[in-house]
């Protein structure tokens, strides 16, 4: 059995505060991320390893962006989000 039986994916849409390297100006930023919420029951067919790999699984979530366009007009330049985790947990 793979990890992604264990989860439903779905993509969220957060709003985030970060600021650009190069012009020095913060401002909202919307960064798609990839939510794993854990199942609430083991699939069928599992066996004792199986059981064991989904009691220790929780839920989690994986920044899918990586670079933004900066939101000053007269900047726009892309930068690479780093002040930013790319993989979050998430308290159920």
């Amino acid at each position: 059995m793979e990890e992604r039986d264990f989860f439903t994916e779905t993509n969220e849409v957060r709003t985030h505060t970060l600021t650009c390297p190069r012009c020095g100006q913060s401002a909202e930023y919307k960064v798609t991320w990839i939510v794993r919420r854990k199942r609430a029951q083991l699939p069928r067919g599992a066996d004792e390893r199986d059981r064991a790999r989904f009691a220790k699984a929780q839920s989690y979530m994986v920044r899918r962006d990586d670079k933004l366009s900066c939101a000053n007009v007269r900047c726009r330049k892309p930068f690479e989000i780093s002040s930013l985790q790319s993989l979050a947990f998430l308290n159920d």
